[in-house]
């Protein structure tokens, strides 16, 4: 099949890859640009543990000043993405989830009960799900600090635009809800178009824009993470 990605880089690249070994054609598309803050306040601590529900917060904790504190504090990561990217930037003590926010506060509400010291998320500034919110109604502080930033892309790159004005799409990667509307904003003059290939979201929630939009064909992940994403794209063939 003929394929959009439109994670944002370096994550698109992984992707593509894996996309390509499968026999796909693909087309990147990074509609947002990720950014650390690298100046982010963490606090005093000491912290229990740090909290990952994205890959692009472990690159930024690994960018700051204080990585060599938070490299000795155990990791609990949403996925098995987060955790690799953990494990990758040094951090040794990585546990995964597998799953969602949900699952993450269930594991986390497991391991740290009664636990005083704080726990730290670092995170970006859109969130789907109020992670610190659900632990505190369970007992747990959590401090969260935004570490980066994700920036919008002003226009689709101009192999996209031609992919999708010439109908030569199957269908289009979604990975979260903030590209899904990006992506509709930028394909605006071409909407039609934008919306005919099959849409291959990560979640129900970044699928929501696609639907409001009139999109025809949606097909979500059973669990949100790239593995099964990949494996929905091959079950459709």
């Amino acid at each position: 099949m003929r394929l959009l990605v439109t994670r944002p880089e370096p994550d698109n690249a992984r992707t593509a890859a894996a996309l390509r070994a499968r026999g796909h054609a693909v087309v990147l598309a990074p509609l947002l640009r990720i950014e650390a803050v690298p100046d982010a306040e963490l606090g005093a601590g000491p912290f229990a543990a740090v909290l990952l529900t994205s890959a692009n917060a472990a690159r930024a904790i690994a960018e700051h000043r204080r990585v060599a504190e938070l490299r000795a504090l155990p990791v609990l990561a949403v996925g098995r993405g987060s955790a690799a990217a953990a494990r990758a930037l040094g951090f040794a003590d990585v546990v995964s989830a597998e799953g969602d926010a949900g699952d993450l506060v269930r594991l986390v509400s497991r391991r740290f009960a009664g636990v005083r010291a704080p726990l730290l998320h670092p995170t970006g500034e859109d969130r789907a799900r109020d992670v610190a919110a659900e632990l505190a109604a369970l007992g747990l502080g959590v401090r969260t600090v935004v570490v980066y930033r994700a920036a919008k892309a002003e226009a689709l790159p101009a192999e996209a635009q031609t992919a999708l004005d010439h109908g030569r799409l199957d269908g289009v990667l979604h990975f979260s809800r903030r590209s899904v509307e990006n992506y509709l904003e930028c394909a605006a003059g071409r909407l039609d178009r934008a919306l005919a290939p099959v849409h291959y979201c990560l979640s129900a929630r970044a699928a929501e824009p696609l639907r409001a939009a009139g999109a025809a064909d949606i097909r979500v992940a059973a669990r949100p993470d790239e593995a099964t994403l990949l494996d929905l794209v091959a079950s459709q063939r």
